[in-house]
């Protein structure tokens, strides 16, 4: 049986990787360090969707079971942790690492760089040299679309020049690129980046359009526009995201394959926000009221994933459509929630 360990798995990618990884037969250990950057309420329910209750009552390290399957079980840990998260790796023997802990966010990288440095770079290289350590067979780690900083060459191809990040988050999620690039030569260690763009979807993060558009629209608040709404984003629908890592855990690699690896993982269909936002008024029956705003630091003006390697490799195939996508989260946000409801 393969023994998986999925960092961030309380938070939004991360929760939904989890429980398609335990539905599809694999041992996950999830690790999370339910920090505050939002409501950890949120992240206490995604374990609870996996079987994980009384976390804050727990011992220091203290490995939970679920109680809804076997295969899956929780540790409240940091990864910058350089006594325990090596002990958990010695202890769990671990044959894959999906690394999505991190400290998202790029308008939050200018107001808190510290915590970006902690969790990006010392806790990435935490948990990559404790791969190295324990002879990991696959690290699979989350970088992003913003590598790409203003790039005006479309779509965004893992061969573009990446040297001009526009934000810390951007300039950490690089870094890891070239931590990872440098221990798979160093050490022959097998790494997979995967540049995720704008993924959304049902308990999706608090501070991402998606729902920031919801939920102020359903609340009677206006929503914030930014560039006039002159943008546009790729945004690529939760299940679509989880499909193509599952794709990268159950491919059978074989002494010809390259070491380290780096993709694109989008839906490789832009769309212009205002459309977005449109959609999302649609599926409510409100108009929003719209304050429109320049662009701000360290934003970029479109994405677009060129998503070519991905799918010659891995028969990788988003197909979840925006209206599809956008209904789905709002129906999830009106059942969490309750469409009145000031719980959050």
């Amino acid at each position: 049986m393969v023994n998986i360990l999925v960092t961030g798995a309380a938070g939004f990618i991360g929760f939904h990787l989890s429980k398609e990884l335990v539905r599809l037969g694999f041992n996950v250990t999830g690790l999370d360090n339910l920090n505050d950057y939002y409501d950890p309420n949120l992240k206490l329910d995604r374990l609870k969707e996996l079987g994980i209750h009384e976390v804050c009552g727990a011992s220091d390290n203290e490995i939970l079971k679920s109680d809804l399957s076997e295969r899956f079980q929780f540790i409240n840990l940091n990864i910058q942790d350089r006594v325990e998260v090596p002990n958990l790796f010695k202890r769990e023997k671990f044959d894959i690492v999906v690394n999505l802990a991190a400290q998202a966010g790029v308008r939050y990288s200018l107001e808190n760089p510290q915590e970006y440095i902690d969790s990006n770079i010392v806790g990435f290289h935490n948990i990559i040299e404790s791969c190295k350590m324990f002879d990991i067979e696959h690290l699979i780690y989350a970088s992003s679309s913003s590598v790409y900083g203003e790039n005006e060459k479309i779509p965004f191809s893992v061969d573009d020049n990446v040297d001009f990040p526009i934000s810390l988050y951007a300039a950490t999620k690089k870094s890891n690129e070239l931590i990872a690039y440098t221990y798979s030569h160093l050490y022959d260690l097998k790494v997979t980046g995967l540049r995720f763009f704008t993924v959304y979807g049902p308990w999706g993060r608090p501070d991402m359009a998606m729902f920031l558009f919801t939920d102020a629209i359903i609340n009677n608040r206006s929503i914030k526009v930014y560039n006039n709404g002159n943008l546009e984003r790729d945004f690529t629908y939760i299940n679509d995201i989880v499909d193509g890592i599952v794709k990268i855990v159950e491919h059978e690699y074989d002494n010809s394959d390259e070491k380290y690896n780096l993709y694109n993982i989008g839906n490789s269909k832009p769309v212009n926000l205002m459309s977005f936002i449109e959609e999302i008024e649609n599926k409510l029956g409100i108009s929003a009221d719209k304050e429109m705003l320049p662009m701000q630091p360290g934003d970029v003006s479109r994405t677009w994933a060129d998503v070519t390697l991905l799918q010659q490799k891995f028969n990788y195939q988003p197909d979840t459509s925006i209206s599809e996508g956008v209904e789905k989260f709002i129906e999830w946000y009106k059942d969490y929630y309750g469409f009145n409801s000031k719980k959050h």
